[in-house]
């Protein structure tokens, strides 16, 4: 019997499917993707009932933070409920895994705006896709000053220079990050001592 076809894996639909699924997260090929399904397999049933479960978990219990855009469990999440933040203090980062980065220093008290995203016209993402409407009504009393945290990329830096104009409006002082960190990197790649430094080194705009 000739088992050649044009889907080979089509006689196991459970794995092929598995693989299309992982495969669609980021940083992840259809090659790793089987690699990580195997891998699964060999774990046993309850490896993978434990992995199901703190899915199901994440799909049923974690939610956006409506004041910040953060992930969470509870809304607001605990750093906008405020418990031991200076709420005067607003730093704005791109994605989640920026403000993870710089709480990981244990530099920063303040609380966070995450944007979602950077500025990026050739792909279609503006001032309405990262959500600036909803950070200018965040930027009143009690606010003093608005930490640009964008990433030292192009985009962050046109995300920067964007927003530094629009906050000229409000009665805040706006600062960005040194210039410690490496041009075309990522916050969260970034080392707590560099992010720390960078932070405490912030310049006014």
């Amino acid at each position: 019997m000739n088992l050649r076809s044009d889907r080979p894996l089509s006689w196991m639909p459970a794995v092929e499917n598995t693989a299309k699924q992982l495969a669609r997260l980021p940083g992840i090929g259809p090659r790793m993707a089987m690699r990580l399904t195997y891998a699964l397999l060999k774990r046993g049933k309850q490896e993978i009932g434990d992995l199901i479960h703190a899915l199901e978990q994440l799909r049923d219990e974690v939610r956006q933070c409506s004041s910040c855009g953060n992930f969470a469990q509870t809304d607001p999440c605990i750093i906008c409920q405020g418990v031991g933040r200076d709420s005067s203090l607003l730093c704005v980062v791109e994605q989640p895994q920026d403000m993870l980065a710089l709480e990981r220093t244990g530099k920063f008290k303040g609380v966070y705006h995450i944007l979602g995203g950077a500025l990026s016209p050739i792909d279609g993402i503006g001032p309405d896709e990262i959500g600036v409407t909803k950070l200018l009504h965040r930027v009143k009393a009690p606010i003093r000053e608005v930490i640009l945290a964008t990433n030292p990329t192009m985009e962050g830096d046109a995300t920067a220079v964007y927003l530094q104009e629009i906050l000229k409006e409000k009665d805040v002082k706006v600062t960005r990050l040194a210039r410690g960190l490496p041009s075309g990197s990522d916050l969260e790649y970034a080392d707590e001592t560099t992010l720390a430094m960078a932070l405490s080194s912030r310049t006014e705009l």
